[in-house]
């Protein structure tokens, strides 16, 4: 017995956190399940593992997928229908392998494949804070909404085999050891957006097995390029002028992160509940790092290197009155009063239409979704007041609403395609938008 307690205690000065010898946390170690708490905001964990109006971690909200609704699973330390019987490998297993306790494979809405990049010593944290920080909560988990042969597990097994990448074994990159600050936060920007926040899983696109087309920068330009997902277009995060954050300065990007809106545009959809849930909370250093790595993903259109141009002669049209097309007169009519007729909002508070990287992508979902059902930005302890703008799904037909995104995209120097009344009405089927009106 002497002998165990002496190997315990001179564990606990190398490793520098207490640790029973099946591997789990001693609950007194605050500062490790702080660090873990921290960690799990970082991952925004808490978004997908509780429903609306739910216990905090307890599962149960259903992510949609084209194979059927998969509904997220209590993660509380609940020994009967969470994960509290779950030992540090069992957790491990789950979170950066993609595997169960009792062996099979999990969807990949859980996104394992980013938290492979994980390090052990941050798993450990995570460990830490969900079985000693986290209240049990009893709450069963629920099936899959998928119908069989679809609902068979195995086939996992090969897509995991196929796209998930080795999991890491060593600490990440001291970042603290390199003298030059821009490099360190560099490193620290990378390991944030690659592992822990996962922003590849909505900003890359997918392929034909919906694995995502790149886990890094090193697999190609088609990372964090912009991806679909319910409904929205996460947009390009890469250097483009146009659609991406070509345009954005560090401060910008950390200022969105931390506050949801900054001068180019605010944020709406799932990235609302990300800024709500997760980076308002990071601190200032990783909201920095994360902007420089952000900062350094070169442009996916490298011919494209200038930036647009405002253009003034919309904005005199609509003014003189001169510009009586439905678009014009659409816009002047539901628009105008918060975007101006200049298309450039009010600072922070309605955001800009004129060379809005969201307005000129190529994708025009995100503009039918907010036009047909609103959106309002996140209120952080930054920018308390959540201003909201109404959707128009219940007065504006689909080719009135094609007329006056049309005409956003194509003024004030915005170059954006043409949007027809059949794009409208897919978005519209496609996010429960309200039919619309008979005229």
């Amino acid at each position: 017995m002497m002998k165990k307690t002496i190997v315990a205690a001179l564990s606990m000065l190398v490793c520098g956190a207490a640790w029973a010898a099946d591997g789990t946390p001693a609950a007194a170690d605050t500062q490790l399940i702080k660090q873990g708490e921290y960690l799990s905001r970082a991952g925004d964990c808490i978004a997908c593992h509780t429903a609306t109006n739910g216990k905090p971690f307890a599962g149960g909200l259903g992510i949609e997928s084209p194979l059927g609704t998969i509904y997220s699973t209590n993660i509380t330390p609940d020994k009967d229908t969470g994960i509290g019987n779950y030992t540090y490998e069992d957790f491990d297993r789950a979170v950066r392998h993609g595997v169960a306790k009792d062996g099979h494979s999990l969807y990949p809405a859980m996104p394992y494949t980013a938290y492979a990049k994980v390090t052990p010593d941050d798993v450990k944290a995570l460990y830490a804070y969900f079985m000693h920080g986290v209240e049990p909560v009893k709450q069963a988990n629920k099936d899959t909404d998928i119908t069989w042969p679809l609902s068979m597990r195995w086939p996992l097994g090969v897509w995991r085999w196929m796209f998930a990448p080795d999991v890491v074994t060593a600490p990440a990159a001291n970042a603290a050891a390199v003298a030059d600050a821009d490099k360190q936060a560099l490193l620290r920007g990378q390991y944030l957006v690659e592992g822990l926040g996962h922003c590849s899983t909505c900003h890359t696109p997918r392929g034909v097995a919906l694995q995502e087309k790149a886990l890094s920068d090193a697999d190609g330009s088609a990372f964090l390029s912009g991806g679909v997902v319910e409904g929205w277009l996460a947009k390009n995060l890469r250097g483009d002028m146009t659609d991406g954050l070509g345009s954005w300065s560090k401060e910008d990007i950390a200022a969105f992160l931390k506050s949801g809106r900054n001068g180019h545009s605010a944020a709406f959809g799932g990235m609302a509940q990300v800024v709500q849930d997760s980076t308002q909370h990071l601190t200032d250093a990783d909201l920095n790092a994360i902007a420089v790595y952000l900062k350094s993903l070169p442009p996916v259109n490298k011919d494209a290197t200038k930036p647009l141009a405002y253009n003034e002669t919309v904005a005199q049209a609509l003014r003189t009155g001169t510009d009586k097309g439905d678009g014009a007169m659409a816009f002047l009519n539901n628009c105008a009063a918060c975007h101006r007729s200049t298309g450039k909002g009010y600072t922070e508070t309605f955001p800009q239409l004129a060379l809005s990287s969201t307005v000129n992508s190529a994708d025009p979902t995100s503009l039918i979704h907010i036009v047909l059902k609103g959106a309002q930005m996140p209120g952080t302890t930054a920018a308390p007041t959540a201003y909201a703008m109404p959707g128009f799904d219940w007065r504006m037909t689909d080719k009135e609403v094609a007329d006056v995104v049309t005409f956003v995209r194509s003024s004030w120097g915005n170059q954006g395609a043409k949007v027809s009344a059949s794009d409208v009405a897919k978005v519209r089927k496609d996010v429960g938008a309200a039919p619309q009106p008979k005229r």
